[in-house]
């Protein structure tokens, strides 16, 4: 009898987990229907929110069909949760609905180049998934929601030309993963946080077009990744910090129209060995047109008016093949002597130049011959 007891025994056990499996398989099941529906109805919550779309983007958006198949609407194969809500460019009105941090699968939001108003929701801080986000060149307003900054798996904010008002929040220097953050063309008020120096993945900065004050933070100089920085029409002033000179992987510096004073360094163009923009006008920097520019071989724009430069103008500027734009008008550039425009023998070998503004300085002595020798490129000419 005892075999008969172990295969009955064996029987049971298979049998028990048989049911376990499928108990947990209808859990799973339930677990991912309850899911779905979740996502589906804070869709249309989404859709509810809208008030008009011109092009019937949000027509399909009803019963008629599963929401994974919506437009705009991106699922996930397994378990079909709404991982992205691309809905760029659809003349959408309306502003963004809280229920969107019931979509707590997003890792992707672009909802650019519409008309959405009111404020980013503070629920969007539930999507702990996110990684890009995108509502540039719409009507929002209000304040940046400190919220945004426990989406710790964000690389992309993208938040320019909105009427966003209030300060940059300081809990967003959490976001170690960030490598984009774009901010310009809003109302947005105070100074940087020093917690920005924590980004250490950022590469991107740009808050251009604000009403942005206070000096710049030191901790900017700790972005050892950052490639593109762009301040300009701020209120800025006080030094730039010796440190932003010393990030090696920068190739766009544009900090013009601000408050700003100090001078260039002397060692620039070993320290920005990557730069292709240099922009520093409209403010109040001194000192010289440092010489070692000339090693930045792939400088394209180096735009210095309306400051308080002086002294020569570096005779090998024609070193810098790619260069397209330089403009040092509105300086205090030149020594009243016949020598001084020497220089643009050398600019005659820059056969991208396509504008060189000159006027407003303290120039003596007569044009060079070789100004006739510009490429035909060159179409802007200021004296």
């Amino acid at each position: 009898m005892e075999p008969q007891n172990n295969i009955s025994n064996a029987f049971c056990s298979s049998l028990l987990l048989f049911s376990m499996n499928l108990l947990f398989l209808q859990h799973v099941s339930t677990a991912t229907h309850l899911g779905n529906e979740t996502d589906r109805l804070a869709l249309l919550e989404f859709k509810h929110q809208v008030v008009n779309y011109r092009d019937g983007t949000l027509n399909s958006w009803n019963d008629s069909l599963p929401h994974c198949q919506w437009q705009g609407v991106t699922c996930s194969y397994r378990h079909q949760r709404v991982t992205a809500l691309n809905l760029r460019g659809h003349g959408l009105v309306g502003s963004i609905s809280p229920h969107i941090g019931n979509l707590t699968f997003l890792r992707f939001i672009d909802l650019r180049n519409n008309s959405f108003n009111g404020e980013i929701p503070q629920e969007v801080g539930r999507l702990f998934r996110l990684r890009h986000l995108n509502l540039t060149n719409n009507a929002i307003g209000g304040a940046i929601p400190v919220n945004l900054s426990r989406c710790s798996e964000l690389r992309i904010i993208e938040l320019a030309t909105n009427n966003l008002v209030g300060k940059i929040p300081p809990e967003m220097g959490s976001l170690n993963k960030l490598v984009t953050l774009f901010l310009r063309a809003n109302n947005l008020t105070g100074s940087i946080p020093h917690s920005v120096g924590n980004l250490s993945s950022l590469e991107q900065i740009t808050v251009t077009f604000n009403n942005l004050e206070g000096s710049l933070p030191i901790q900017l100089g700790q972005l050892k990744r950052l490639t593109y920085l762009s301040i300009g029409v701020n209120h800025f002033s006080g030094m730039v910090p010796q440190t932003l000179y010393n990030i090696s992987t920068i190739t766009s510096f544009s900090v013009g129209d601000n408050l700003l004073k100090g001078s260039l360094p002397a060692n620039i163009g070993l320290t920005l060995p990557r730069l292709q923009l240099l922009s520093i006008g409209a403010n109040q920097f001194s000192g010289t047109i440092p010489y070692s520019i000339t090693n930045v071989s792939e400088l394209q724009v180096l735009d210095l008016p309306e400051n308080n430069v002086k002294g020569p103008v570096p005779n090998n500027l024609g070193d810098l093949k790619n260069l397209r734009i330089l403009n040092v008008g509105i300086n205090l550039l030149g020594t009243n002597t016949s020598q001084d425009l020497s220089f643009i023998t050398s600019l005659t070998n820059c056969s991208n130049l396509q504008r060189l503004d000159l006027d407003g300085n303290n120039f003596g002595g007569e044009l060079p011959n070789s100004i006739g020798n510009f490429s035909h490129q060159l179409t802007v000419l200021g004296l």
